[in-house]
Parts: C-alpha cells; structure tokens; sequence
C-alpha cells in the first residue's frame, strides 16, 4: 500500500569530517562532488518523484558538530521525524555509543536512528579499520533507537540513495512498534493486529488460510496475484520454523504470525507496515479513527437502520459461527465471532446481552434476536453498529461503496398525526406506569420467556427487541422500553421523547391505585400530548378493580376520543396482538393521537384538479383559435 502525501524531516549528525555534506550532495547531483563544499548544506527539499517508489516529501537538514553550533543541533533534532548518524572512522564509530546515543537519549526526543558508515571506500586503506557489521550489532543491542545500519560512499555514490531511502523507511515502515530485538518476538499489539486480519481472512473459519484465502490476501494487500512458486516457498519456510505446523490444510495462526516474524527479522518489516495498513491500521497499531468512525450524521426527525447489505452480513456472520447448527450462538461462539474485535459493544453489556432480545430455550441468542439486537443498536447508536461493521470486515458489494453503504437512513418524520405510513422498519415505544404494573413482565412475554410471579423492581431503564409481523405481511422490529426510576428525567428530556414513536400508557387493572399514576403523569409532562399513545391494562386475567381517579380508563379514554384501553394478560396467548397494536400504532401514528386532533387538510388534491382544469381550458381555447383561424 503505498502511502499518500507523507512527509519525511531527515537530520543528519555526525563528527566533523564523516562526510555528511558529502552524502547529501551525491544525493542531490548523483555524483561525488569532488570540489571543496561548504561545511554545513542548506536545508534541501526532495519531492517524491525523484527520491524512492514511496510517496514521500523528503526534507534533509545539515548540521554541525561544532559545539559553538549545538544550540541549533538541539533544535533540528527536536524537530526532526528520523536522524541519520553517520561515522567513518574508528575514533567517530566509538563516538556514536560515547557521546551521539546518550546526547540524543538526553534531549528526550523519541525518533528512529539510522547508522551509516561513510567512506566504504577507504575500508582497504591500512589507517581506517573495517566497519563490520559484527561491530555495529553491540551499538545496536545497546541502543534500541537504532533502526538499521549501512555502509555507504559518497565518492563512489555507493548505497547513497539507499541510505537516505532507510530514513525514509524507519519513519514510514517503523519497526519498533513491530518487533522486540531484545525478545525476539513480535510485540504485543502487532501478534494482536495480524491475529484480527487472520481472522478476517478465515473466510470459512476452519484455522486455516486455504490456498484461496491466501490468493485473495495476497491480491488484497500487494495488488499482484500469488505465484504457486512463491505459494510454496511461504508453506516450506513455515515448516521449517515451525515443524509442528501442518500446512497441507493451510496456514494457521500460528504460523501466519511466524511468517511475519521472519519479515521483522530479515529487514523487511515494510511488507508487514503494507498489510496492516491495508487492513486500516496506523504508526501506533490502532485502527484509523476515519475508518472506525466515518462521517455519518442522521438528520433530525430521521432514523438509522441496516440496509439489505447490512442485515445480510450480519445474516451471513451468524450462520459462518454458528458452528454446532443448533440455531443459536453460544459463549464459545460468540466469543470466536467478536475476536476481531475490543469485545461485546458496551451497551450489549451494560444491558446484560443477551436477554435484550430473543433467546433459544439454551438460552443463545437466536437468528432472529441476533438481527433483531443489531436493529436497535443501529437505530439507538448508528455509529456503533458501524463501528463493530469495521471491526468484524464488512465489505460493501461494490468496492467503491464506503461501510456506511451497510447503513440507510429514514424518511423524515415531522407531523406524527398526518395521516400515512411511517416508512421506517425499526420503531421504539416508551412503556409508562406505576411501579408493579407488569411493564417487566409484559417486556418478557414479547420475548417468550416465561411468566415469573416473583416482583423485581426496575431501577435502571430495560429495553427488548423482538420482530413483529404487522397486517398484510411485512414485518418490523420493535423496542420497547421501560424507564425505571429514570421515567422522570427521561420524559422531560425532549431529545429522547423526538426519538420515540408511541408511548405505551399501562396500568393493574386489579391495582385501584395504578391508573392514577398515568393521569400525574400527563399532567407534569404536557409534551407527551405530542406523541402518539395507547392505553393498555395489564394483569387482565386478575378481578378488575374500581380506580382511585377523578375518572376510570374508559371514561378518561372516551373523554380523548381515543380507544378505550386494551385489557391484556401475560399469562395469555393472546399477548402477541397488543405488540402487533403497538406497532402499528407506531407505524401509522395517525392512528394513536385524540380524534378531535384532526390534521390540517389536504389542499393538494385540490390544487392538482385546479391545475388539470386550467390546462383543459388553456387546450379547448387553443384549439377553438386554430379552429376560427383556419375558417
């Protein structure tokens, strides 16, 4: 992956007389410049069209030793992105571990170190010693800093344009963040990036990569197809490290992350650098925030929800890990399939996932709850659902879609009580009543779980989710939600009653008290008068008690000129109609306002009759003149 517009600030140190002017003008001119030059260059800036295949903007900055002159080698370090340390001699080879190391180790400044032994070419002379690499290795296993080593001449204009070309490198391809040459190990968060692109490219999660995953990652990262030549070069070098590594299946994890061990060991961790950073990672081992989080904005009175590619991922993701075909995710499933990723969405576990939504009697979420799950979280947090779309490697059907392609947006909604359709597939209705009413249990019926007559009040609010076949065929998810001790400052919080679409009124109907509660309510919060609502009286199946109120439900009801509420029991089979009211109700909000409430009429009928009248007439008039003309 080649990178775009990166620039690159190069500071180049080292003793008087190492060459360092030397190296930068054979860079510039392509040949030794035999004249005396002056001692220190001026900045010099490379565009990358004529410096390395990398897309990089270099700048080079000359410095002296001079102590006269360290003020200005102290800021140039600071500002610089790499230094390139250049020596050649024996006294200014001891130098680099003496003085230049612990000099840049004191400035506090935290960039790569390229080593450079100039002047290769007097290597044969008997006053300069041989600089073998046997003597750059304990500078290097001292100082860490220290990316790489080379020896280069600038008389000879030998390996100059690869020196600089490691300098580059050491700040586009770093390997720090890659390997411990003190462990001999790849770093943690590396093993932990390469474990979630083997992942996603386990297309059939069998632990392998098959000759055709490996096909399409070669193609994915390097833009060039796999030869069966090299195909079988990686599978024999992986054998060789790893003996117990069986690669007639495929590449596993672990010898995927071996492979790439060796490219940190052998010098070439920029082919690890374009892996990760084509699957979205950057210098520091984190997914791109542009990739984790794109621009997506929901207008206001619109919803998010998961378009055909999206529900069809997700559909795809569930039957891929659903190993055992039992129908439901287990832990051990569910686990596997959230590797990729930081683990559930925090408001999967702050809502204790998976009882939010439907469950097999095993207790796993089902196909249904697990698409049903993702619908609230996409109507309820867009950005989640796109953020774990990311992480779990949505690929939109056509490759220049972005991933919010698996995402739509609605219809705006501005007038609830104007007659008509609402065109959303997720709707979400706030359940309200006096504590003990049954809003628990009637959230448990929706998710067939079986009746508990045993009371727990609800302290924090407590969503489900369940689909919903409405009349005529099409279906719908609904999430209902129970407020708990938070129903006051939720109902007079005017952005989450914008983002609800029904308001679901239950009361006991055997509790003389409960109605009440619903009558307070109303009047502390007039703005629920702006939300569509249904009454319901829960615990139907109990004797039916008078209520302590200045009226009883059917009387406040009527006194609306609204339904008359609906008197339903958990305990009942029959429960499943009031969710399929709700959710028509939620889908034709018309239906749920006062019927005094009438919506201004429609002219538009009207003004297209005018407008056909008006053209009728313009035509009879036209032609009774073509008619009287040609008389």
């Amino acid at each position: 992956m080649v990178l775009t517009k990166r620039k690159v600030r190069v500071c180049v140190c080292g003793d008087e007389g190492t060459g360092k002017s030397s190296l930068i003008a054979s860079l510039v001119r392509d040949v030794f410049v035999s004249n005396k030059i002056q001692s220190v260059l001026p900045q010099i800036t490379i565009p990358p069209s004529i410096t390395t295949p990398e897309n990089v903007t270099t700048t080079i900055v000359d410095t002296s030793a001079r102590p006269q002159d360290r003020t200005t080698l102290r800021k140039e370090i600071r500002k610089s992105n790499v230094i390139l340390l250049v020596y050649s001699d024996h006294y200014s080879y001891e130098r680099v571990a003496l003085f230049w190391m612990p000099y840049f180790r004191s400035l506090g400044v935290n960039v790569p170190v390229v080593l450079c032994a100039n002047k290769s070419d007097l290597t044969n002379d008997s006053t300069t010693p041989q600089i073998v690499e046997e003597e750059m290795l304990p500078v290097m296993n001292e100082f860490r800093e220290i990316d790489s080593c080379i020896r280069a001449s600038a008389r000879e204009h030998n390996n100059v344009n690869e020196t600089f070309f490691l300098c580059q490198k050491a700040v586009t391809h770093p390997i720090a963040p890659l390997y411990d040459h003190k462990e001999g190990k790849l770093k943690p968060a590396c093993v932990s990036a390469l474990r979630r692109i083997f992942y996603l490219c386990d297309k059939d999660q069998d632990g392998f990569l098959n000759d055709q995953e490996l096909h399409s990652f070669q193609a994915k990262c390097f833009d060039k197809p796999l030869t069966s030549e090299d195909l079988e070069n990686i599978k024999l070098s992986i054998s060789k490290a790893v003996p117990a590594s069986n690669t007639e299946k495929g590449v596993d994890m672990k010898g995927f992350l071996q492979l790439n061990k060796m490219y940190a060991e052998k010098g070439r961790h920029e082919t690890i650098w374009i892996i990760l950073r084509k699957y979205h990672y950057t210098d520091s081992l984190s997914l791109e925030d542009s990739f984790i989080q794109p621009k997506f904005e929901v207008p206001e009175y619109s919803s998010a929800e998961l378009s055909p590619a999206g529900y069809r991922f997700f559909v795809d993701l569930f039957l891929l890990f659903d190993k055992d075909n039992d129908g439901g995710l287990n832990d051990q499933e569910l686990a596997a399939l959230f590797a990729p990723t930081p683990g559930l969405p925090q408001s999967w576990a702050d809502s204790s996932f998976p009882s939010t939504t439907v469950r097999n009697e095993a207790g796993h979420i089902t196909l249904q709850g697990w698409l049903a799950q993702w619908s609230m979280t996409t109507f309820l947090e867009p950005k989640t659902s796109l953020q774990y779309l990311a992480y779990l490697g949505f690929e939109p059907p056509n490759s220049k879609d972005p991933l919010t392609s698996a995402l739509k947006i609605t219809k705006p909604r501005k007038r609830r009580n104007r007659p008509g359709r609402v065109e959303r597939a997720v709707v979400q209705c706030y359940i309200i009543g006096a504590g003990g009413a049954g809003k628990s249990s009637l959230l448990n019926a929706f998710l067939n779980r079986p009746f508990d007559s045993l009371y727990h009040p609800t302290i924090k609010p407590r969503r489900a989710v369940n689909s919903v076949e409405l009349h005529g065929g099409k279906q719908c998810y609904l999430i209902l939600e129970e407020l708990g001790e938070l129903e006051p400052a939720i109902l007079e919080n005017q952005a989450k009653l914008d983002t609800c679409d029904l308001i679901c009124y239950a009361y006991d109907s055997s509790d003389p008290d409960s109605f009440s509660h619903i009558v307070d309510l109303r009047k502390r919060f007039p703005q629920l008068d702006e939300l569509p609502a249904i009454y319901t009286a829960l615990k139907a199946d109990k004797d039916k008690t008078t209520q302590r109120s200045e009226m009883q439900p059917d009387q406040y009801t009527s006194g609306l000129m609204m339904s008359t509420p609906l008197h339903v029991s958990v305990t009942w089979s029959s429960i499943s109609e009031l969710f399929v009211a709700l959710a028509e109700a939620a889908s034709n909000p018309s239906t749920a306002f006062p019927k005094n409430e009438e919506p201004p009429p429609d002219r538009s009928g009207l003004y297209i009759a005018m407008g056909a009248t008006a053209c009728a007439a313009v035509a009879a008039i036209m032609i009774w003149r073509r008619s009287t003309n040609s008389a």
